[in-house]
């Protein structure tokens, strides 16, 4: 085919035979000549001819839907093999303007849409990259793979994060319910009804729901780590370190789990806060890293915390993390470590003193007056705890004002309390007597 006259006169004879066939209406003929029409464009290795050709045929007047498929299909196996980048964008461009409004080959354009966005990111253009690729709506793509819709979705989301879209990749990233990574895989696929959709098979390069697990995750620890929500960071670390094939690879669960501590530290308190605590301390594996395990049992334990002393020994694993899986924990992760020990210390005064002194609240959380002040303030505020300052007197007061009606249910629990208490000793009183008199009577 190194003729030129050879490939027009052929790809002309192939133009009559597919008009005959498609005027008959006669899909399988009409889809073998589109794609001989190809075949030889691209044997011929003449790629202009071969753009011009897919355009002038999916135009042709009352096309099989078929034959467009067929054609896109089989182009979609040359932009491998294109000699250069600019006629790979060139076949990828012409495929996506055939394919554009056209649900029966809406699969091949998401997968073109993938393709050229990757071009584009390798040159540098995260932009265009991630406004090409949100153009392409997969969850509505009924035919499409699961596996390929959230590797799709994922890619998206990543693509928005590299350009620091944050608003936008939430958004997307909810196009994702988490329970489809848990659904059994094992279980056997039911045939499809007559009148469903077929779904297609995802391609050999798409990872399975389990790597599309960690992916998912992995890119919501660093939507959370923009706004430095810790305890959504340590349930994503949490959900990487259920994963079969991590919990199985010591390698791989220490440095998850080490992460799952230090989040869960850095954590402000709340029921969910506290009921991960305490199911990670009951975690066997922990005691492959005791120092965290004493580290958790010290934040669950109700004493005062040094933070001086704390900071020493853990200041060389807390430096560890930036070599680990997941990197350092953050540019603010130290001074709220700190926020974290000074919080879960005034916690722990007011759970044992009524009222104290300013001066004694400092020298027990080891800072000045007015940080202890400022810190106990920040947490009043936020509800975390009830305490009222008596500034003049320079006296802290934890405990609860009581309305009238809790002071009156009280004194009424305390009166029927003590009314139990005297029926009782006048019962045994009773008793002891009855005993007495039967013994003088014998």
């Amino acid at each position: 085919m190194g003729d030129g006259g050879n490939l027009e006169a052929s790809i002309d004879r192939l133009l009559n035979e597919e008009k005959q066939m498609r005027l008959a209406e006669n899909v399988a003929g009409t889809r073998k000549a589109a794609t001989e029409i190809l075949q030889l464009c691209f044997e011929a290795k003449d790629w202009k001819l071969l753009n011009e050709q897919i355009l002038n045929l999916s135009k042709k007047r009352g096309q099989l839907k078929q034959a467009v498929q067929s054609m896109v299909q089989q182009a979609m196996q040359y932009i491998d093999q294109t000699p250069d980048i600019e006629t790979k964008i060139e076949l990828i461009k012409t495929l996506n303007n055939v394919s554009a409004g056209k649900i029966y080959v809406e699969i091949e354009r998401a997968r073109l849409t993938r393709k050229l966005a990757k071009i584009k990111e390798d040159q540098g253009q995260i932009a265009e990259a991630a406004d090409l690729m949100q153009e392409v709506a997969v969850e509505t793509f009924g035919a499409m793979a699961k596996t390929e819709k959230i590797a799709f979705i994922l890619e998206q989301v990543r693509l928005c994060l590299d350009r620091q879209d944050y608003v936008r990749a939430q958004i997307l990233s909810r196009k994702i319910n988490p329970r489809v990574f848990d659904a059994d895989t094992k279980k056997d696929k039911k045939k499809p009804k007559e009148g469903e959709n077929i779904v297609e098979e995802a391609p050999a390069d798409i990872p399975t729901l389990l790597e599309l697990k960690r992916i998912y995750y992995e890119l919501m620890i660093r939507y959370y780590s923009h706004n430095n929500e810790y305890l959504e960071i340590c349930r994503s670390y949490k959900a990487i370190y259920d994963i079969p094939s991590v919990k199985e690879n010591p390698e791989q669960w220490i440095p998850v789990l080490r992460k799952i501590c230090w989040f869960l530290v850095l954590a402000p308190y709340d029921p969910m806060q506290s009921s991960l605590l305490n199911a990670t301390l009951e975690d066997k594996n922990l005691s492959e890293i005791p120092d965290f395990k004493i580290l958790l049992k010290q934040v669950v334990t109700m004493e005062v915390i040094q933070w001086t002393a704390l900071w020493n020994k853990y200041k060389d694993e807390f430096e560890k993390e930036k070599s680990l899986v997941g990197g350092s924990l953050g540019d603010k992760a130290g001074e709220d470590l700190k926020l974290r020990i000074i919080e879960h210390n005034i916690l722990v005064v007011s759970k044992y003193y009524s009222r104290i002194t300013l001066k004694r609240l400092a020298e027990l959380l080891c800072l000045s007056i007015e940080e202890a002040e400022k810190h106990l303030s920040e947490m009043v505020v936020s509800k975390a705890l009830i305490a009222k300052i008596d500034r003049p007197s320079g006296i802290v007061c934890f405990q609860i004002a009581k309305d009238s009606n809790e002071i009156l249910n009280s004194w009424a629990v305390n009166l029927e309390k003590l009314l139990d208490l005297v029926e009782k000793s006048c019962h045994q009183i009773h008793k002891e007597t009855m005993v007495h008199k039967a013994v003088l009577r014998s």
